[in-house]
């Protein structure tokens, strides 16, 4: 742990033993967008047979797995997740493997097996903010997809359209290159 995180949590810690529910309703933020690993149990289900090892983020080749501390509630500390615009996961399920708990399943490397047992959110277009939607040609989105025709399909100009298929992955969110993103990956948890 740096020791900035260490500061952290000894303040979040000191502000909940003075004011309980202040330091609750500031440590659990509602708007804090994550994804947890391919083939995570449900949250609750996740929250509780999780065993905050570390195996998940060791094993990720693609280093998308982070850890949380304070900043998302008691009930998550050290518990692992994914930030899709920081960077997507790229579906190797190596993290399934290694999971000594069931926290996360293992899921077979096959389209048709990650299709099923992943579940990670589903990505959102915002036409608006999407250039392909604006008479630009870009599908940067779906050339990022590691299950194109399959999660995401493009129509005319490279619109992509993304099929109940989409697992969450993030690498769509993560390859955008507008600002604010016009594809986002809505987690499943909650």
């Amino acid at each position: 742990m740096e020791r900035r995180d260490f500061l952290k949590a000894l303040s979040a810690c000191a502000a909940a033993a003075i004011a309980p529910e202040d330091a609750w309703s500031a440590l659990n933020q509602p708007g804090l967008r994550y994804l947890r690993p391919p083939g995570a149990l449900p949250e609750d289900d996740f929250l509780s047979a999780c065993i905050h090892c570390g195996q998940c983020g060791e094993v990720c080749p693609n280093r998308c797995i982070s850890y949380f501390g304070m900043e998302n509630g008691l009930a998550s500390v050290d518990t692992p997740y994914i930030i899709p615009r920081d960077k997507g996961c790229i579906l190797c399920m190596k993290c399934g493997d290694v999971c000594p708990s069931g926290a996360i399943q293992k899921v077979e490397r096959t389209a048709e097996a990650i299709v099923e047992g992943v579940s990670m959110g589903r990505a959102r277009v915002d036409e608006q903010l999407c250039l392909s939607f604006q008479g630009k040609t870009c599908g940067v989105c779906y050339r990022a997809c590691p299950l194109p025709d399959v999660a995401i399909t493009v129509g005319m100009l490279e619109q992509p359209h993304v099929t109940d298929k989409c697992v969450g992955c993030g690498l769509c969110e993560r390859s955008c290159i507008q600002l604010p993103q016009a594809i986002r990956v809505i987690p499943n948890y909650g």
